[in-house]
């Protein structure tokens, strides 16, 4: 009967730590992650520009700044 308990307690306690181990080994990017994700927010982070600074955007912005500082209080 003692032997059953202490491989029950072995068993549970190999399972925890089998479990402890998987979810840190999955808690984060690994470094290709990080370049694939720093690449594409670089890319959008340059087609974001190229819109805002187009000329319908800029004629658009400007626009809005100047009815914001023009209108009456």
């Amino acid at each position: 009967m003692a032997k059953q308990k202490r491989a029950v307690r072995v068993a549970s306690w190999w399972a925890a730590r089998v479990r402890r181990c998987r979810a840190v080994a999955d808690a984060g990017m690994s470094t290709a992650e990080y370049a694939v994700g720093t690449i594409a927010a670089c890319g959008f982070a340059a087609v974001l520009y190229k819109i805002v600074t187009s000329g319908p955007v800029r004629t658009a912005m400007t626009s809005v700044i100047e009815k914001a500082l023009h209108a009456p209080f």
